[in-house]
């Protein structure tokens, strides 16, 4: 029974981030990029304050997976490396901690554009 409460939860914060993500949308003059761009900053300032960490255990993949959860990702990163190299630190951690995800996103993005021709919408 508390895998299935796992998965609830997971759905029920991702599904909550989106729901706040397409309100905004709606509602204002924001672009999509600066949403995207608003939700990362989010993830690295919680995670930042140390706020981020303890709703991310409890949520789960709801909340790691979005846009928030990378922003955390990079700030958990460049914590660790300013720990362990200094001023240095700051300006690699955020990339060694999301490494696999970015590369991962390269990779898949290849062969999807290798399988798919594009065109026009038209």
């Amino acid at each position: 029974m508390d895998v299935i409460w796992d998965y609830i939860k997971s759905f029920l914060i991702g599904g909550a981030l989106c729901i706040i993500g397409q309100i905004l949308i709606d509602k204002t003059k924001l672009t999509p990029a600066r949403i995207l761009a608003t939700y990362v900053t989010a993830g690295v300032f919680l995670g930042a304050v140390g706020v981020y960490e303890p709703f991310a255990k409890w949520a789960g993949a709801g909340a790691t997976v979005p846009l928030t959860g990378f922003g955390n990702l990079l700030a958990r990163g460049v914590r660790k490396a300013v720990a362990e190299k200094g001023v240095l630190g700051a300006f690699t951690g955020g990339f060694t901690a999301a490494a696999a995800g970015i590369c991962a996103a390269i990779f898949f993005g290849y062969i999807v554009a290798l399988i798919f021709k594009p065109r026009d919408k038209n």
